[in-house]
């Protein structure tokens, strides 16, 4: 299977994953500007009469194409799920530190909403099932559980990250180098 191709706008600003064949269209119609990356799919067309060779599209992991997207994406708070809170959080317990298949995560929110705590980034963290019955309706301080790490809001390309599965060690490199610095290297091994 073809891993998604990172597509920038103009200015090189990332702005989604795209499938092979939505890249190929965009090369076809002169959309692509530049490229980046390596080349990571070759599409074979028919074959030429006059030439009598097979015709070709190579495809890169990462493409520019024209226009540049009006809202600025870095501004943006990027929706909240369970799948990307979990891989932000790199599937572990903020509360205990094990690590966890998802299945056995929850949401959990640092001030409940019971309490007047609200369904966003910075209020919620991946724990375990047990961590978040023994916390139960409480505040980390009412529970007496030390919360390990501060929640935060992905950045646009943090998000790209957390989004994708499959991503290319060009394309983690290229996004890598839009990360906020957070006093120290964001790591996704």
């Amino acid at each position: 299977m073809i891993p998604p191709i990172l597509r920038l706008d103009v200015t090189g600003d990332p702005t989604t994953w795209i499938p092979w064949q939505e890249a190929a269209a965009l090369y076809v119609k002169e959309k692509v500007t530049w490229t980046a990356g390596n080349t990571i799919y070759r599409v074979r067309g028919g074959i030429s009469r006059l030439t009598g060779r097979q015709s070709h599209l190579d495809l890169n992991s990462i493409i520019a194409c024209e226009g540049k997207v009006t809202r600025y994406k870095y501004d943006l708070v990027p929706p909240l799920n369970n799948r990307e809170l979990f891989h932000r959080d790199r599937y572990t317990c903020l509360y205990c530190m094990g690590t966890f298949r998802d299945s056995q995560l929850t949401r959990d929110h640092v001030v409940p909403r019971c309490q007047g705590g609200d369904d966003s980034w910075t209020n919620v963290v991946t724990a375990c099932r047990s961590c978040n019955q023994r916390k139960d309706g409480r505040t980390p301080e009412e529970a007496e559980m030390t919360l390990l790490a501060v929640p935060y809001v992905p950045n646009y390309a943090e998000w790209l990250v957390l989004k994708n599965r499959r991503i290319l060690e060009d394309q983690m490199e290229f996004l890598k180098s839009r990360f906020r610095r957070r006093g120290e290297e964001l790591s996704f091994s």
